[in-house]
């Protein structure tokens, strides 16, 4: 594979990830990832870094994603480094999540920030290994509101 055919295909890999979450395309989001992958969101939850399998993966977003009536994740400005059967993937984000609540009247919780992905190539395929989330700004509130309409 050239290293324009690695970009693309990398650029790709990451850009399914925030796809198949919003579209809540969970079996599909779980082949984007290897075996194994360390998820790093400490500047929005603070702990540590987790290793976790992609079922785990796809449990707890389904779980706290689906919270929200839909969410929009952008990824924009890929630099993209590749070193073999290695890559580095950086890129900008803005992800929005919609309470619930009719369509308009819902409010947003809005984060933006940056990525980096480390993936690796498998099976001829590239795979998310790493993920480190970055947040630099937020707007509204994060945790969703139940309203009646959605209690019922």
């Amino acid at each position: 594979m050239s290293t324009n055919e690695d970009r693309t295909s990398i650029v790709e890999t990451c850009t399914r990830m925030a796809w198949h979450a919003d579209q809540r395309e969970w079996d599909r989001l779980s082949t984007i990832f290897a075996d194994e992958v360390t998820l790093d969101y400490t500047s929005l939850d603070g702990g540590e870094p987790v290793t976790l399998t992609p079922a785990d993966i796809v449990a707890g977003w389904r779980d706290a994603l689906g919270a929200y009536a839909a969410t929009q994740h952008l990824i924009t400005n890929h630099l993209v480094t590749v070193d073999g059967d290695t890559a580095v993937c950086t890129a900008s984000f803005q992800a929005t999540h919609r309470h619930p609540g009719p369509l308009g009247d819902a409010p947003l919780w809005t984060l933006g920030g940056d990525y980096r992905f480390d993936l690796v190539r498998a099976g001829g395929e590239w795979r998310i290994a790493g993920v480190v989330m970055t947040a630099k700004w937020s707007q509204g509130d994060r945790e969703p509101k139940a309203t009646e309409e959605a209690r019922s």
